[in-house]
């Protein structure tokens, strides 16, 4: 079965991003949420962290490298 043009470039862009070797990032939180706005609250959340000292790491793609930016006085980043 043939999927319709845009499915198939939405396969097709998802294969050519997972494929690619992306440059990580390691993300940890140093700072509490308390008495922050909510946008940067759910920053936090939407990075994958919530408590001090929690750590993830993700792709140093220009979205994440916005959400970082957005919570950077909050967050510690280094290379993984």
């Amino acid at each position: 079965m043939q999927l319709p043009f845009h499915n198939n470039a939405v396969l097709n862009c998802l294969k050519y991003l997972t494929g690619k070797n992306m440059a990580k990032v390691k993300v940890t939180q140093v700072r509490s949420t308390i008495s922050r706005p909510k946008d940067q609250k759910a920053t936090i959340v939407a990075l994958g962290l919530g408590k001090i000292n929690k750590s993830v790491e993700v792709e140093n793609t220009p979205q994440m490298a916005g959400m970082i930016r957005k919570v950077s006085h909050l967050v510690k980043v280094e290379e993984a």
